[in-house]
């Protein structure tokens, strides 16, 4: 129990609680504004993978940082495009179309890959995003280290779930987007494209899917590996019905997620490690995800 205790009020496990989160937050937030328009988006995981493949192979040919980051959101708008087009204006099921953008953009990445790099037998490195440096703030005890250690991605993270928040329920936008996820009679009757409401909704939360992505390889590593993604999208939709549909409750679920994670890493490396087969440490933040949900 020491061990746990120790893990727990330490500074660097909050540090890497709000790191693992961060990729979390922008997929979560990109669910939530699909969902909100009446869309489940199950093209999630691919989409956060092609974010990831599309992003590093940018920077890895020599755009900036910020370019790779920008590249990925458009390759999840491309993907999130196709999503909306098949199921608002031609109503094909949303759950067969998103499993089968998800196959697609995973497998789109694979190819890509070894199109690009057909010699590599390791990933090749860049040069990824750094912690910022905050004067007087980060040589604060305990919260400097935890909060302003991070990358710029990051704090981008948690600016996105406040402008979500701040677009859904504090502008007229916002209104239109959640109604059409209700009510789509009642936005059809205010004159306002029912359609283009949802398309728009699905496009730009695929975006932000695809950022989720990206930070994974350009922010906490730094290349690219198919397996990098590991389930981050399915969590997110899970985050999502955590959260009910609540930009700030969603927030809450991607970092107790992300404390559930990080805990098993460091409880791997203490006595208490040395006793449990590893792979329950493992499944431990996806069993307490469950709970989570059913509680």
């Amino acid at each position: 129990m020491n061990e746990l205790f120790d893990i727990l009020i330490s500074a660097s496990f909050w540090a890497a609680v709000i790191r693992i989160a961060s990729p979390l937050i922008f997929a979560t937030m990109g669910e939530l504004i699909c969902e909100r328009a009446g869309v489940l988006n199950l093209g999630i995981e691919g989409i956060m993978v092609i974010g990831a493949f599309t992003g590093w192979m940018a920077v890895y040919q020599g755009m900036p940082l910020w370019g790779g980051v920008a590249v990925a959101m458009m390759a999840g708008m491309a993907f999130g495009r196709l999503h909306a087009t098949l199921t608002v204006p031609f109503g094909l099921s949303q759950h067969v179309v998103g499993l089968g953008v998800t196959l697609l953009a995973t497998s789109t990445s694979s190819f890509t890959y070894r199109l690009m790099l057909p010699e590599v037998t390791s990933p090749p490195k860049i040069e990824p995003f750094q912690p910022l440096d905050f004067p007087f703030l980060s040589d604060i005890p305990f919260f400097g280290a935890a909060l302003f250690s991070q990358t710029a991605l990051t704090y981008a993270a948690f600016f996105v779930a406040i402008l979500t928040y701040w677009v859904l329920f504090r502008t007229p936008l916002g209104l239109a987007i959640r109604a059409v996820g209700e009510n789509p009679s009642a936005v059809e009757s205010q004159g306002l494209s029912v359609t283009g409401l949802r398309m728009g909704a699905v496009i730009i939360g695929s975006g932000l899917m695809a950022v989720g992505g990206a930070f994974l390889t350009l922010s906490a590593f730094s290349s690219f590996f198919f397996e990098m993604v590991n389930g981050r999208g399915w969590i997110c939709i899970a985050l999502v019905v955590f959260g009910a549909w609540k930009p700030g409750k969603a927030l809450i679920g991607a970092i107790l997620f992300a404390a559930f994670d990080a805990l098993q890493i460091r409880l791997q490396q203490t006595p208490i490690g040395a006793n449990i087969p590893y792979q329950f440490f493992l499944m431990a933040p996806y069993v307490l995800s469950i709970l989570a949900l059913i509680l």
